[in-house]
């Protein structure tokens, strides 16, 4: 089976490329930008041509989807964080997964929230992952969290509340 054949680029063919990403998935302009520029260069890569050519084309476009209000990066960046708080993930994580779709550092920093929030994620995540439901699995449980991104003593504030029921914190 041959290879599909990577369309020629045009101004037209990326609208329709980035507009149609955006009838599926919620985006950064780094993300779209990021996602556009793989296309061209598959394109550039069979047809030939240069990249600084179409560079300014992707940049035009981004520019239209932001001013049409398509493309909004501190309302992404307040629903990604929002949905990864919920999902029991913390601040380490959602700072980074932020930072890979491209949002600045200074929209990420006030919707992170400080140790409180970052405790409220680290039990969601032990109750979805039956964390704390013996002293045996303590150490096992901590490394979980540890892996999750939250420091030491958020992950063991969390499980030893578990462990002792009645000295919840």
């Amino acid at each position: 089976m041959t290879p599909k054949v990577p369309p020629k680029i045009t101004a037209t063919y990326l609208e329709n490329a980035a507009l149609h990403y955006l009838e599926r998935f919620d985006s950064s302009a780094a993300n779209l930008r990021r996602v556009l520029m793989r296309k061209v260069d598959r394109s550039l890569a069979h047809w030939g041509g240069e990249r600084d050519e179409v560079v300014p084309l992707v940049d035009a476009l981004i520019e239209r989807c932001i001013a049409q209000g398509w493309i909004d990066d501190a309302g992404y960046a307040e629903r990604k964080a929002a949905g990864l708080r919920r999902q029991g993930r913390s601040t380490r994580v959602i700072r980074g997964t932020l930072a890979a779709k491209g949002i600045a550092a200074e929209l990420v920093d006030p919707l992170i929230g400080g140790p409180e929030e970052d405790l409220q994620a680290a039990r969601e995540l032990a109750r979805r992952r039956k964390l704390g439901l013996s002293a045996e699995r303590r150490m096992r449980d901590l490394a979980v969290l540890g892996r999750a991104g939250f420091d030491y003593d958020t992950a063991r504030r969390v499980i030893d509340a578990l462990l002792r029921p009645e000295n919840q914190d």
